[in-house]
């Protein structure tokens, strides 16, 4: 696929691998960008890096986790600036703990932003390019959604499912004339991975070598695009030798630290009336 004046929307646009796709899409001549985000200055930065390179960056201040605003704003900035050829699903958090220490609000924050946002404007988006019949959809995913990685537990079970939810709809819009493919970094130099513990053996690849190789992968029509060596090693691993992989994957993870105590249970009295465990907060799982 030709990227060249085509309209492209992407989501977590303002940083990391977002912003590096956007940059990258301008240097290939698209046309148009629709960038979405939560920060609309840090948005404002990146339109005006991208309209440097003479391409037209149109700013969407969004939280996706808000399907309503967001069903708005893809109305509005279809009608305005449609027709859109390319999506891309970009948005996403992660944190960085061990299963027993891990906090229930971010394990939901990592499943509203990773799937429900990226489903809610798929849906929308998707749903216009089948009347329209073209467009293309990539879904960012993550080598961890082929491998999964201890101590992100939860965000690579959203990575698993991305590439899941990737599967059945490029099955479902291809008679629509429509494409889907999944797009799997590897370990990426960005803000959100600067505190992380990083594996053993894995050095983070720079942001502009995830972008170039998207677009690489586009222009083959490839459905899962990878972006190095590290992540096909991996995978071939996994295919011809999975309990080797495994193991590797455990001397490679960061070493690991105490798990928080289990809180004492409360005890009941039947005839005065005290908190239960369901009245208490939820503060760890």
């Amino acid at each position: 696929m030709n990227i060249r004046a085509k309209t492209a929307l992407i989501t977590g646009a303002s940083r990391g691998i977002g912003r590096a796709i956007a940059l990258e899409f301008a240097q290939q001549g698209v046309k148009k960008l629709l960038l979405v985000a939560r920060s609309q200055q840090r948005l404002a930065e990146v339109a005006a890096e991208v309209e440097a390179w003479g391409v037209e960056a149109v700013i969407l201040p969004l939280d996706l986790t808000q399907p309503v605003a967001v069903n708005v704003a893809i109305a509005q900035a279809w009608r305005d600036h449609g027709p859109f050829h390319l999506l891309v699903n970009c948005a996403g958090v992660a944190y960085q703990t061990p299963f027993l220490n891990s906090n229930l609000l971010n394990v939901q924050a990592e499943l509203e932003t990773n799937l429900m946002g990226m489903y809610t404007i798929t849906s929308l988006v998707a749903r216009r390019m089948v009347a329209q019949q073209s467009g293309t959809i990539i879904n960012v995913s993550s080598l961890m959604g082929k491998v999964a990685a201890p101590t992100m537990a939860t965000y690579s079970a959203t990575k698993f499912a991305i590439l899941g939810f990737t599967q059945a709809l490029r099955s479902e819009l291809a008679a629509h004339g429509v494409r889907v493919v999944a797009f799997l970094p590897s370990l990426t130099d960005t803000d959100m991975v600067k505190n992380f513990q990083l594996f053993r053996w894995m050095k983070p690849i720079s942001t502009a070598k995830v972008a170039k190789a998207l677009v690489i992968g586009l222009r083959q029509e490839s459905p899962e695009i990878l972006v190095d060596w590290q992540s096909r090693l991996a995978l071939w691993c996994g295919r011809i030798a999975p309990w080797l992989l495994e193991l590797i994957v455990r001397w490679a993870a960061p070493s690991p630290q105490p798990t928080a105590p289990l809180r004492q249970p409360i005890s009941i009295n039947l005839f005065k009336h005290s908190a239960t465990a369901s009245e208490q907060p939820y503060q760890q799982l």
